[in-house]
């Protein structure tokens, strides 16, 4: 009995002295943030585990089992019950004007919807010059990190103007020592807007010639196609010029805001799928991204208008609207426009300078004003610019191209459209809880780590040891948006926390005043 005894206690003093030992061996890390508990995906896999993750100065520093370590850190974030993700990534934005202005850099609109990282410069429209936009920014601080492409119709503009005309060999060289430059000097890419002036107004051979400048650098071109309906060559035509884009200059292609837009091409997502997969065996990289509403958002005078009117800018236009010989014309095929867009009741204005006009549709300012449609778009657009949210897609082709892993998440959000506020939280709202259309892990993964490889942002998208901490944590069950129509300018609810390179930028669901983000260059 007293030699079992001995046995036993010799086997507790051996036990202790192993824990003592392992205990000892532990790797020791310091850090600033310790998120302990959460449900983490990690931005590659679909489903989650359970691990820690350490955050130390702007980088990720641990990512495991706490009893493998021994983490001191100054703060501990206990996740229990809330999804611990990467941040988000929205690849096409319009918060070039905000993140500009020292009243609206915190880009709050974006970070409570989880997101990171923004892009700039999106539809053929970016600030000029790079260094110059990028210094104005970091002299003030911005909430989000900013990825800037070139414009093409900025720089186009700069270079031909705003005729309706070709470019001369000599323009195009020009526009092309201009872009090399900006990607030089950091920006990620060129977009086009060619369904836009003075986009529109380019052939495809020069869009092709100075892709093949970003290819050079190894950068993205990104476009709103020429046309997303039957304006001109029809959506097919457009999404075959984009690849043919890619596959001559050699370079990734990426579609902004992919849709059919009006009746007229409703369930034509088919197609294009099968367009862009073949186009993808045979080795061109196209993707695309897309906003979870059944509303686009556009200038009233770019959606209506013909651009052949708009030929030489807004006093041109209007020249030829009051002139004899053209009025006829541009109100016939601005009514064709109206009816592509499926309606004058489904042009909702929702910015303009006339307050009285924002909040009705089209046909409803036509009756108080007792003129024709066609005609109450000019009556508009006297005023300035007038932007509305145009109701003509239908639910088939969002969830169709949804489905695509090569469709990622991206707001096109701009004033006026509850997209700006709500994009990401919607969608996982709609389309993961409510319709199943996608799991978490898959919305997760096409809203971060997929992005950031289509845009070739390093290190940031995943959470993985060595990447930069941009890291979010929402609530499953609240994580909402709030924006609508009728009010778009509501935040999102439902974010927890914002770690933004390291540092807390929403903390227990409220912003902390730090602008952590900073303007990444290629």
């Amino acid at each position: 009995m007293g030699i079992k005894i001995k046995h036993k206690a010799f086997y507790v003093c051996v036990a202790l002295t192993l824990l003592f030992v392992s205990a000892c061996t532990k790797q020791k890390i310091y850090a600033d943030i310790l998120i302990v508990n959460g449900t983490v995906y990690n931005g590659e896999d679909t489903v989650p585990s359970s691990v820690d993750i350490a955050v130390k100065e702007d980088k990720i520093v641990y990512i495991g089992s706490s009893d493998k370590a021994q983490i001191i850190a100054s703060k501990t974030i206990n996740a229990k019950g809330l999804v611990v993700s990467p941040g988000f990534i929205d690849p096409h934005t319009h918060a070039t004007n905000d993140l500009a202005n020292p009243e609206l850099s915190d880009n709050k609109p974006f970070m409570f919807q989880g997101v990171t990282t923004v892009v700039v410069g999106n539809d053929g429209s970016g600030p000029y010059p790079f260094v110059k936009y990028a210094n104005k920014c970091e002299e003030h601080g911005v909430g989000t990190n900013v990825a800037m492409l070139v414009g093409h119709g900025t720089i186009r503009k700069m270079v031909v103007g705003s005729s309706d005309r070709k470019a001369t060999e000599e323009e195009i060289e020009k526009m092309q020592k201009v872009i090399r430059s900006e990607m030089i000097a950091g920006a990620f890419g060129m977009s086009t807007g060619l369904f836009y002036s003075p986009g529109s107004y380019s052939d495809t051979q020069e869009i092709i010639a100075l892709a093949e400048v970003v290819a050079e650098k190894k950068g993205v071109y990104d476009t709103h196609l020429r046309d997303e309906s039957t304006y001109s060559i029809g959506l097919i035509p457009a999404i075959k010029e984009t690849i043919e884009i890619g596959e001559k200059a050699k370079l990734p292609v990426h579609i902004s805001h992919i849709k059919c837009l009006g009746v007229e091409v409703w369930k034509q997502s088919d197609s294009i799928i099968t367009i862009i997969e073949d186009a993808q065996k045979r080795g061109v990289e196209v993707t695309a991204n897309q906003y979870p509403y059944n509303a686009s958002a556009t200038g009233l005078q770019a959606a209506v208008v013909p651009r052949w009117a708009e030929s030489g800018g807004k006093d041109s236009l209007f020249f030829r609207y009051k002139s004899s010989d053209h009025r006829i014309k541009i109100l016939e095929e601005t009514k064709v426009n109206i009816g592509r867009r499926g309606g004058p009741k489904t042009l909702l204005i929702v910015q303009s300078p006339n307050k009285l006009y924002e909040g009705k549709n089209l046909e409803e300012i036509s009756e108080i004003q007792n003129m024709l449609p066609e005609e109450t778009v000019f009556k508009i657009l006297e005023d300035g610019y007038a932007k509305i949210a145009s109701f003509n897609m239908n639910t088939y082709d969002i969830v169709n191209f949804m489905d695509e892993p090569w469709v990622v998440t991206g707001s096109d959000g701009g004033s006026g459209h509850p997209r700006k506020y709500g994009s990401f939280p919607r969608k996982y709202n709609t389309y993961v809880k409510q319709d199943s259309i996608l799991n978490i892990g898959a919305f997760i993964n096409q809203s971060s780590s997929v992005t950031a490889d289509i845009l070739r942002i390093p290190n940031r998208g995943r959470l993985l040891k060595g990447y930069f901490a941009d890291i979010i944590i929402f609530d499953p069950d609240t994580f909402i948006d709030k924006a609508t129509y009728e009010d778009a300018f509501q935040l999102a609810e439902g974010l927890k926390f914002s770690i933004i390179n390291g540092k807390i930028s929403i903390e227990e669901g409220k912003y902390t005043g730090q602008r952590n983000g900073v303007v990444l260059k290629k």
